[in-house]
């Protein structure tokens, strides 16, 4: 997936915000900054990758803001942005082609109560303590009915609402989707070992690390873009530029190369003693330049939710 940007209007006051209804937008605004975390709780599930799901999240505030004159203003805002990400989600998995479609069961009973009993507790902790990648080998339906039942602790109704089910079939699905969880939970899956750094990456880090903040402008393209969720989109080299600037200002920042499933990324300490990275990046090359930086610093919830692992001897050295 290629990043998107939000609308210029996410991040203005709603009183500056141009067209539509200014409490509403307001509302829209409010809500996003609350709801993102959990968004990309189902997103990234959904897709099976941390990343690809941040971009859904982006993509679906972009979507919101665009339709929101639409919206009947009874309408409550948090279902209608799920429904925009489910539906965005589907869209891509459809074109991977990787959506199986399944006949439903009769309904197992499943417990729908403000206080879940042990089964349901142990039953969720299953669904949370599940590696974000491994939800993909369940069909979409059992997909997402657990995610929203066992990780987001959605109602019964609600999902049905939003997927378009009875009750009784929201059950099934959940029902056979953690049976299937635990199938793969007990499989002996340990995460992927250490793999080297790209030499592209080794360079970018220790360039980094170095503060040879002149050396990292030169490995820019003249095109290259920035993204950092919400804020504007940085384009070209002069603005990308100012990126390097601010982190001119954070001496304690260190870097380490890293591998999330089969993307090298860059995990970023924000203190060289932090057991686990505080967020992470993620660059894209072309002809030996950088076309593309991904930097999760506003969006932290991104590498809570991901495996990562460093490169052999990537391990920032306290002084």
């Amino acid at each position: 997936m290629k990043p998107n940007h939000l609308p210029d209007a996410y991040l203005l006051p709603a009183n500056t915000a141009a067209g539509g209804d200014d409490d509403r937008r307001a509302g829209l605004i409010a809500l996003a900054s609350e709801l993102r975390p959990e968004l990309h709780r189902y997103c990234a599930r959904l897709m099976g990758s941390v990343i690809d799901g941040e971009d859904v999240v982006q993509d679906t505030f972009a979507r919101a803001f665009l339709a929101l004159d639409e919206l009947d203003e009874a309408a409550p805002l948090r279902p209608w942005l799920f429904r925009i990400a489910h539906n965005r989600a589907l869209d891509l998995l459809r074109s991977r082609a990787i959506r199986a479609a399944e006949p439903i069961e009769a309904a197992h009973d499943v417990a729908d109560q403000a206080t879940p009993d042990p089964v349901e507790m142990l039953m969720r902790q299953e669904a949370v303590k599940t590696a974000v990648s491994r939800f993909t080998e369940l069909p979409i339906l059992q997909r997402s009915v657990v995610i929203m039942k066992d990780v987001l602790d959605e109602p019964l109704a609600e999902i049905g609402a939003l997927l378009d089910l009875t009750v009784d079939a929201v059950k099934a699905h959940l029902a056979r989707g953690r049976a299937r969880l635990r199938e793969i939970n007990a499989r002996d899956d340990r995460l992927a070992d250490a793999r080297p750094a790209s030499a592209a990456v080794a360079r970018y880090v220790a360039l980094f690390n170095q503060r040879d903040w002149d050396g990292l402008r030169a490995l820019l393209a003249d095109d290259v873009k920035l993204n950092q969720a919400t804020h504007p989109l940085r384009i070209g080299r002069a603005d990308v530029g100012v990126f390097f600037s601010i982190y001119a200002k954070m001496d304690s920042v260190w870097l380490a190369p890293a591998w999330l499933d089969d993307r090298e990324v860059i995990a970023v300490f924000e203190n060289c003693g932090d057991p686990k990275p505080s967020y992470m990046m993620w660059l894209e090359w072309r002809d030996g330049q950088i076309s593309f930086i991904r930097d999760y610093r506003y969006v932290r919830y991104v590498a809570a939710e991901a495996d990562l692992v460093l490169a052999p001897g990537a391990r920032p050295v306290t002084t």
